[in-house]
């Protein structure tokens, strides 16, 4: 017998593995069609997303996108880039890791084409040479003592090695001894007395705003793979709305949030590539960890867990975090549960109108804080200024890296342009009367304006829900 949408959503609350089944079934079923998936809208404007089996960016992106940083940085006489930053590292190379406490670098030649010295800590270095990789030298783990590998038989309680100090002798032996190295960052006053001691004559000067600029502006491919993320998301909030209808009044905030990131991890696997080794099905997140009911919702960063049940005048938000191949983001829709106040109603409808200004107004040649003043000005004329808490939006990274310049506050003038992309969450909280409304999508600037990425309506018909 063919299971329907709502037998499938009913077996969701029937035990862990249980839901795991009934999310897959309902991830592929045709009756997943129904429901919610009819109030779903394309916005004009919207990229292209990119096709099923393009679930990262490939490798010649990330070589083009060090070529395109060589030559920013040539005019400042740089020979050498050198990157330490995890956002930057993923950004430039795709090798997807997080260095955590282990330092790790990675040098690129500026007169030489596609070179890439890796210095890593061993635990990555598989990841490392099977990836982007000329060389790599590697110390054995943090803190490394010298002469102790146990990798190559050498157990031995040496001195603890600078790995800066390290790092530099790798670039004295492979001739940067006198040149000058761009580097993400400034150099701290006691990694500067170390460059005087071991690369005296060598220049190094901060690269880092030329490697931000470029991870702020997306090219096609990182919008196309961003918009396949928020494709999900679609499905996802269409998911999250149906189950609120049919198991709303038993279910826990907890609970909802556990059968969307089931859901939505079925839906998004079964189109990725994944064969369990590396570099295949990297930067893949689905999270909904801040699905929150009732008085959870009137704090912008509430600490406690949420494991509510629903109930009769509650504000509910669902959130959702997906990432594939590193992109895509967040977006988050709130609802009235019936009976609903004239306050809540009000708070709504101001939010609503706030998403649709940030969308009329942020565009190429706008300063952010323009855009920052037109949403508080208006939530502050419609009486909601106790109620404020936050800017209305921030600038979108990708490989983990959430929040990014510029900002969408009043103390940012950043000029926006072209290929940026920021959060729309002009929310409002009331702690006195338990609720709050904070959605979220992500907007993008196009020649001709903002347009939002997902599908997902902003309207009552979405919004407000009788269970």
């Amino acid at each position: 017998m063919t299971m329907t949408r709502r037998d499938l959503i009913r077996s969701l609350g029937a035990g862990l593995a249980t839901a795991s089944i009934a999310a897959d079934h309902l991830a592929s079923s045709p009756a997943a069609k129904g429901g919610s998936d009819a109030l779903l809208f394309t916005r004009p404007g919207q990229p292209d997303p990119a096709p099923v089996g393009y679930d990262r960016l490939p490798l010649e992106w990330y070589k083009a996108a060090t070529r395109r940083l060589k030559q920013k940085v040539a005019a400042l006489g740089v020979d050498a880039i050198l990157l330490q930053n995890d956002h930057n590292l993923v950004y430039f190379t795709g090798c997807f890791r997080q260095s955590g406490e282990r330092p790790t670098w990675a040098v690129f030649p500026v007169n030489e084409t596609d070179t890439v010295y890796w210095y890593s800590p061993g635990i990555d270095r598989d990841l490392i040479q099977s990836w982007w990789c000329t060389e790599n030298d590697y110390y054995f783990c943090f803190p490394h003592a010298e002469g102790g590998f146990p990798n190559k038989g050498q157990v031995a309680r040496g001195r603890r090695v600078d790995l800066f100090e390290w790092l530099l002798r790798g670039l004295e032996r492979r001739g940067f001894a006198g040149k000058t190295i761009g580097i993400d960052g400034e150099v701290s006053s006691g990694r500067q007395a170390t460059v005087r001691r071991v690369l005296p004559k060598a220049r190094f000067i901060d690269i880092g705003q030329a490697c931000l600029d470029m991870r702020i502006r997306k090219t096609r491919e990182e919008l196309a793979l961003t918009e396949r993320a928020y494709r999900y998301f679609d499905k996802i909030h269409a998911f999250a709305r149906d189950f609120i209808l049919e198991r709303g009044k038993s279910a826990t905030d907890f609970e909802i949030g556990q059968a969307l990131e089931a859901y939505g991890i079925q839906l998004m696997m079964r189109d990725v590539k994944h064969d369990g080794r590396p570099h295949t099905a990297v930067g893949v997140e689905v999270t909904s960890q801040y699905v929150r009911t009732g008085v959870a919702t009137a704090y912008p960063h509430p600490n406690q867990f949420f494991y509510s049940k629903v109930r009769p005048g509650d504000a509910l938000y669902v959130n959702a975090d997906i990432l594939l191949g590193g992109y895509g983001g967040e977006c988050y829709r709130n609802y009235a549960i019936a009976p609903w106040t004239v306050h809540h109603e009000k708070m709504w409808q101001v939010v609503a109108d706030t998403v649709q200004i940030m969308v009329e107004e942020t565009r190429p040649g706008r300063a952010c804080a323009e855009v920052a003043f037109k949403v508080h000005d208006y939530q502050v004329k419609n009486g909601m200024a106790p109620y404020v808490y936050h800017r209305p939006g921030h600038g979108c990274g990708q490989n983990y890296e959430g929040h990014q310049p510029p900002f969408l506050a009043l103390g940012d003038e950043t000029v926006i342009e072209e290929g940026m992309v920021f959060s729309v969450e002009p929310g409002l909280y009331d702690a006195e009367h338990e609720l709050g409304v904070n959605p979220s999508d992500k907007l993008l600037v196009t020649k001709s304006g903002g347009v939002l990425m997902s599908s997902v309506p902003f309207s009552r018909e979405w919004s407000f829900l009788k269970l």
